[in-house]
């Protein structure tokens, strides 16, 4: 018994004499590494052609969960308290056009409710009442109340919308009309539409900054960006990208733009102060859409042919990982805060 004790005080005694040393070794890790740990949360990534979602944690960079969705999911959209993903499934030809809703908590879908045809985009107010979803061959806009989920209205916008954004007020949606090339600003108290904004060729995602003052809006034909002011309602600049520009998403902090174009399977890094390309990242085949951490020290990249997931970090804006075992051709993706 004597010995166990002397033993156990030994090693105690040891351990406490390590602990300088184990802090500098840590220490000194920590500041030759390049790249910031990664805080948990997970990302949704809907699979157009398995009909599931995705989840990656994003601590370790594995798929946790592969959830059944409807029929040919595009887009997600976490709600603004973590609890729900709310996705869009295409339904391609067939009639069942609607939105399932994940629980986080379980990654099992919970509810699905009908939309227009052919939704994409997908949009919740700050306050997470409502969520807005851009109705592709409808040409319209389905509001769902979040709290019943239920569709509570419809909008008529332009011709074939496909991504949708609400300003961090929620004052406003902004809807991209692929065919009219021009964007729907839908005043979320009326549902009404209060302005038309004609941009480039073809516009697709968009993404509003932080403090509200623009919209950045990826035009996949012209091959550029053109940036709203919300303020005014009108394009205040044009930002040259590489080809097929399509989905875009915006640090917390608003300073950078990270831009996902098909062309060139490249994710061009846009400047916000400056309004130009910065630097370009290369990443997987056809990437489709993009997010950025809580902490923005990263953001995910969904590569519809490589059926993966690049992370790129924001500090040196390279590939840091890559996620394998995404089911197959990834789309939209959408990050739980």
């Amino acid at each position: 018994m004597g010995t166990v004790g002397q033993t156990c005080t030994l090693k105690g005694y040891e351990l406490r004499s390590l602990r300088p040393f184990l802090w500098l070794v840590a220490a000194i890790f920590l500041g030759f590494s390049g790249v910031p740990a990664a805080a948990q949360s997970y990302a949704y990534v809907p699979t157009h052609k398995s009909n599931s979602v995705s989840v990656i944690n994003t601590a370790n960079n594995s798929v946790v969960s592969v959830v059944p969705v409807g029929v040919q999911p595009l887009q997600a959209a976490i709600s603004p308290d973590g609890a729900f993903a709310y996705v869009t499934n295409s339904g391609w030809f067939l009639g069942n056009n609607d939105v399932s809703i994940i629980s986080t908590a379980t990654n099992s879908v919970v509810n699905t409710i009908p939309v227009g045809r052919f939704p994409v985009g997908i949009a919740f107010t700050p306050n997470g009442a409502l969520a807005y979803v851009a109705n592709q061959n409808s040409n319209d806009v389905t509001v769902i109340n979040a709290l019943t989920q239920t569709a509570l209205a419809t909008i008529s916008v332009g011709t074939n919308p496909w991504g949708v954004v609400v300003t961090p007020d929620g004052a406003f949606a902004y809807v991209t009309n692929q065919a009219t090339n021009n964007v729907s600003v839908i005043n979320t108290a009326t549902n009404a539409i209060v302005a038309t904004i004609p941009v480039g060729n073809n516009p697709v995602g968009l993404a509003i900054t932080p403090n509200g003052a623009f919209a950045y809006v990826a035009n996949y034909l012209s091959s550029n960006i053109s940036v709203i002011s919300t303020a005014t309602n009108t394009v205040v600049n044009t930002i040259a990208t590489p080809a097929y520009p399509i989905a875009l998403a915006l640090t917390p902090d608003g300073t950078s733009a990270y831009v996902a174009t098909n062309g060139d399977n490249i994710v061009s890094v846009i400047s916000t102060a400056s309004n130009s390309v910065t630097t370009s990242v290369a990443v997987g085949s056809i990437p489709r859409g993009v997010a950025i951490t809580p902490e923005g020290a990263f953001a995910y990249v969904s590569n519809r042919m490589s059926d993966d997931v690049s992370v790129i970090s924001t500090a040196t804006n390279t590939v840091v990982a890559t996620i394998s075992g995404v089911a197959l051709l990834p789309e939209g993706i959408a990050i739980k805060r």
